[in-house]
């Protein structure tokens, strides 16, 4: 049984890494497969062969990913922030209906993993045991956390060539998968939370405030 139990309405710091520390982001496809999967799998609606036919064809014709139709149903998490490195991920998510994250998670882990497999013409597990959870249990914690999330990279030293985060959906104002609101209706405007953002990653780094939520290279 996880030591952290999902309660609806709460936030949470989501991460996990490839086992045995592995890439699991091999190429462009492979970002824009995962993030694809982040808003396909965010129902609470069955969406099985259509989702994997659909991309199956598109790998074969050559055709980047678009946006696919799903079926009608709520969201099972709401996203906040994440950051997609090459061998880990860190979400930050709030749970909408009961075990929410858990459905959720289970349907990105094993879809994504049947695709890197079936891609890579390799079998077995690709992440390193079960997900990591930790509540977010205060405002603060919640503002500092998204700071640490949106800008993982930078604690890896790694560049948005090899990253994904929605770092850029915060200061571009540019809509993606992310519920902002909760975040940047507590700054005057964009630039307040990105000098809060890189503030606080820079707090958290020295003080090593955080260092159990590290995942290393």
């Amino acid at each position: 049984m996880r030591k952290v139990q999902f309660a609806t309405g709460e936030y949470y710091h989501i991460f996990n890494r490839g086992t045995d520390k592995r890439s699991i982001f091999g190429d462009k496809y492979d970002y824009m497969r995962f993030l694809q999967s982040m808003e396909e799998f965010n129902t609470t609606e069955p969406i099985g062969s259509i989702f994997e036919n659909s991309f199956r064809k598109r790998t074969q014709l050559g055709n980047p990913v678009s946006k696919l139709k799903v079926k009608e149903g709520k969201p099972l998490v709401s996203f906040v922030a994440y950051c997609l490195n090459p061998n880990h991920y860190h979400f930050v998510l709030c749970q909408l209906v009961d075990r929410g994250i858990e459905k959720f998670m289970h349907k990105l882990g094993l879809g994504y993993t049947n695709h890197f497999n079936r891609k890579n013409r390799r079998s077995g597990v690709l992440f390193q045991g079960p997900f990591k959870g930790v509540h977010i249990d205060s405002n603060n914690y919640l503002l500092y956390v998204s700071a640490y999330v949106n800008l993982n990279n930078r604690v890896h030293k790694l560049g948005n060539g090899v990253s994904k985060s929605s770092w850029d959906e915060y200061i571009s104002g540019r809509d993606g998968v992310c519920d902002k609101n909760i975040i940047l209706e507590q700054f005057k405007n964009t630039s307040e939370y990105r000098d809060f953002s890189r503030d606080a990653l820079k707090i958290m780094l020295e003080r090593k405030e955080m260092e159990h939520l590290l995942i290393e290279n």
